[in-house]
């Protein structure tokens, strides 16, 4: 009653058939052309100069409305991909689950994507079928439809609403906007079915929450515990990109006690229960988080390998201690527990060979912040990833796991000139003995010096 009582407010129901859209003027949803990026207002402007229906749809609709800046924007129309790239000069075809255009606007590259019918219905314009495996997950689907039906295929009614830059008017099949107010992530259709279409959108829907302060309804909720298997059915590589964008979100820490809450993180993270049990784990895992929301907060950059490597960092100690206490030598045995968890992590996730790269970097440099004699600090001081490896280092000072004075040795000798630097060399570690110059010997019948 309440969303019908603030759909009436809001706007008006276009005459018709029912399921018809709410119209929202510009009077009363308050958002403006303005706030929508140049090249999307020219993509829209294209599209209905040749004839076709466009909006800007999705996410940065969902975001204006919140008071947050869109990271970027999307465009549907019920032009097909083909039509769409014909509009355009550069734009190119891309995608094969879900076929879309990507239309370049002078530095923004425009994701333009075709009105989406219902998966069971033959294509009428191209004569495809959406497909589907024994799970009910898609696989591919290019079944083109109507706007309405568009609406009905999207996630959540926050993301199923499209606005029209010209009238300045927002499409609303959903009451999208009624449960944007009551802060409320609502599914449209059944959410097992959804689920099982796509089983992401089981962590699209802690992320969204997360990031705009919403209350997943009871409904989307309740069967995210006993469906996160399905999660298993999705490729690594979708995986990683979905779990880079919830750690990313500035919202990290309330997305991974989601997370936790919900059960979802058996299928992405399995070492993380082990870690949270832990004290200094949890604190450790808990102020990496909170130092990426922070930065993103602040608009500064961040690093996936950093945050993965504070996420896993305490398995990795655990399994280089017990390789220790076996016999084997610190360093070989450190890079073999490195391995061994990313091993493990990589059957989820499918990190990327980069990012595993800086994680182990930033891994290795660890042991070397204990080396505080002779030319080993300055030759760390050269390393590519040292500032990553001295902020990991300030975190485990902050966090417990070593002691404090170690991280602030660090930063004492990092900010001191060359004299004060060379006063700051600790003494050789006892039993190390000093190497000798070896002199050259002179080859045989070589004459001697003058």
């Amino acid at each position: 009653m309440i969303r019908k009582f603030i759909s009436r407010v809001l706007g008006r129901k276009l005459p018709g058939i029912q399921g018809e859209p709410t119209v929202i003027p510009a009077s009363k949803h308050g958002m403006r052309r303005e706030q929508i990026s140049s090249g999307s207002r020219r993509t829209v402007e294209t599209l209905q100069q040749h004839g076709y229906k466009a909006f800007v749809v999705g996410g940065a609709v969902r975001d204006i409305l919140a008071g947050i800046p869109p990271k970027d924007f999307d465009v549907a129309t019920d032009a097909t991909p083909e039509q769409v790239r014909q509009c355009f000069r550069r734009a190119r075809l891309i995608g094969r689950r879900f076929q879309i255009v990507h239309v370049m606007m002078g530095s923004e590259t425009i994701e333009v994507t075709t009105f989406r019918g219902h998966h069971g219905d033959a294509d009428q314009r191209a004569g495809n079928r959406a497909q589907t495996d024994e799970h009910g997950r898609v696989l591919r689907d290019n079944v083109f439809g109507s706007q309405q039906e568009d609406a009905a295929r999207r996630d959540f009614t926050v993301n199923a609403l499209y606005y029209d830059p010209t009238s300045e008017t927002i499409i609303d099949y959903h009451h999208g906007v009624a449960d944007l107010k009551q802060k409320t992530l609502r599914m449209i259709g059944d959410p097992k079915t959804r689920y099982r279409e796509d089983p992401v959108r089981m962590l699209r829907a802690v992320r969204l929450a997360a990031k705009l302060g919403l209350v997943i309804d009871p409904a989307a909720s309740r069967p995210i515990r006993e469906m996160g298997e399905l999660i298993e059915n999705v490729p690594p590589s979708r995986l990683f990109d979905e779990m880079l964008k919830l750690l990313t979100s500035g919202h990290a820490v309330k997305c991974v006690q989601q997370l936790r809450a919900e059960g979802l993180h058996h299928g992405l993270l399995p070492l993380l229960d082990v870690i949270l049990e832990q004290p200094l784990g949890e604190r450790f895992v808990m102020l990496a988080l909170e130092s990426t929301d922070r930065r993103v907060r602040e608009g500064k950059p961040i690093s996936p390998g950093f945050l993965f490597a504070t996420l896993l960092w305490h398995e990795v100690l655990a399994k280089w201690e017990g390789l220790k206490a076996g016999g084997e030598r610190p360093t070989p045995a450190l890079f073999q527990a490195m391995d061994d968890v990313l091993d493990v992590q990589g059957e989820k996730l499918a990190i990327t060979r980069r990012v595993a790269g800086d994680i182990k970097d930033i891994w290795a440099l660890q042991p070397r912040f204990e080396q505080r004699s002779g030319k080993r600090p300055y030759a760390m001081l050269e390393q590519p990833r040292f500032k990553a490896g001295y902020d990991f280092l300030l975190l485990r000072a902050e966090s417990g796991e070593i002691d404090a004075g170690v991280g602030q040795w660090w930063t004492d000798f990092l900010n001191a000139d060359g004299e004060a630097r060379a006063a700051m060399l600790l003494p050789p570690p006892a039993g190390e003995a000093k190497k000798r110059r070896r002199r050259k010997r002179k080859p045989n019948g070589a004459p001697a010096a003058d």
